[in-house]
């Protein structure tokens, strides 16, 4: 892969692209040194888990949600755009000493101020779990603190030397990556993807993707809007630098998750009143859930779900139609992602299992040409002739 450290390049009307990144790092830089309240949106946190947290580290934090909420106990989670360090020292807390954080942030003010209170939180918890990164959301594989300890003892002088350093970039995201496949189990981010230049954001979903566990998630907080950004916006480097020229289109952001090959994506909560308004264009928070697991293959094992209503019908991201009260037919994999209880949709639906299991000798590959719904001899056979009698309390003792 060549080396890209976001080196300045111009378009047609002389804007450049390395002027994104330099307003966000200057801002950024500026946010961790004093605090600039333009940047977040309004948001609630637990207070329990701000006790704890040092002063300077909360009024430091910028955001427009609180995706901590969705992370459970003993869970490795790592957040994208860690600032400060709150949302990873509040993690810190839910996680407890069996799970662990991982912060990776692309600005040195900010990495500064979160890594120089790791001490004093382990102190105060009893517990130290978290671990703070430089590193690009975008290239997930390559540790920047890596590269400059490269670059300190190698400095580039030379065509020659920048052809080593793009050596060493390579051999790092290969051999030692920052974060590894399938290494989370859940993502947060907190109003940082949208700060990401337009023509990265597509591999920035690849990589949370990659590094996610198969049945991990992402709980991610951005900034939406309901149109796209005008031109002029999208050349402001100040807007961009705000959360807004690189805020994603509303429905553009979920489908992102779907093209980066997530499932069960979910709209956990939408602010409803719009964070700000530019050229009549509404800017608002929106968290967002998306899991990993759809990968391996369709197999048949004579399975079926009911989806339990209210609507008629309901389709999911691989066409899949499921019928209200209907036994619909679906292979073991989709079977396993609908029924799994830490999943989305198992509140929503009911597992019919074959009667007797489908032997491994016997199991064929899914046929998706065969009929949506699934006969109920295919799960109770086709001799199935039992007869039941009941004994008079269908629902317990003490019903009426």
């Amino acid at each position: 892969m060549a080396l890209d450290l976001g080196s300045e390049r111009r378009d047609g009307n002389g804007h450049g692209e390395g002027d994104v990144e330099t307003a966000v790092l200057q801002r950024y830089g500026e946010g961790a040194r004093e605090r600039q309240p333009e940047l977040c949106c309004p948001v609630s946190y637990d207070g329990k888990y701000l006790e704890a947290l040092p002063a300077e580290i909360v009024e430091r934090d910028y955001g427009c949600g609180d995706p901590s909420v969705y992370v459970n106990e003993g869970e490795r989670v790592l957040d994208l755009g860690s600032g400060s360090g709150k949302i990873c020292y509040i993690l810190s807390q839910k996680v407890g000493p069996q799970g662990s954080v991982v912060g990776v942030d692309f600005n040195d003010d900010m990495l500064a101020l979160a890594r120089k209170y790791e001490g004093h939180m382990e102190e105060t918890l009893g517990y130290g779990n978290v671990a703070f990164h430089k590193g690009k959301i975008q290239d997930l594989a390559l540790d920047l603190d890596r590269v400059q300890q490269w670059l300190d003892a190698n400095p580039v002088t030379s065509v020659d030397g920048l052809q080593h350093l793009d050596s060493e970039c390579g051999r790092l995201r290969n051999q030692e990556p920052l974060v590894p496949d399938g290494d989370i189990d859940v993502i947060v981010s907190n109003c940082v993807l949208n700060l990401v230049r337009q023509e990265d954001k597509g591999r920035m979903f690849m990589e949370l993707h990659r590094v996610l566990r198969l049945g991990g998630r992402a709980v991610i907080s951005d900034i939406v809007c309901d149109e796209n950004p005008s031109s002029a916006m999208l050349e402001d480097a100040d807007l961009w630098s705000g959360c807004i020229a690189g805020a994603f289109r509303e429905d553009q952001f979920l489908q992102m998750f779907v093209d980066a090959g997530f499932y069960g994506v979910e709209i956990l909560e939408r602010q409803a009143e719009p964070w700000q308004v530019v050229e009549g264009i509404e800017f608002r928070s929106l968290t967002v859930r998306a899991f990993k697991g759809k990968e391996g293959p369709c197999l048949e094992r004579n399975q079926a779900v009911v989806y339990k209503g209210p609507w008629k019908s309901v389709c999911d991201d691989d066409g899949h139609t499921f019928e209200r009260g209907a036994r619909m037919a679906v292979c073991d994999k989709t079977y396993r992602l609908m029924t799994n209880a830490g999943g989305p949709y198992a509140e929503h639906l009911e597992g019919v299992q074959p009667l007797d299991p489908v032997a491994d000798r016997e199991i064929v590959s899914w046929d998706s040409s065969r009929p949506l719904r699934r006969h109920p001899r295919e799960t109770k056979g086709l001799d199935y002739d039992a007869t039941m009698v009941g004994d008079g309390e269908c629902c317990g003792p003490d019903c009426c």
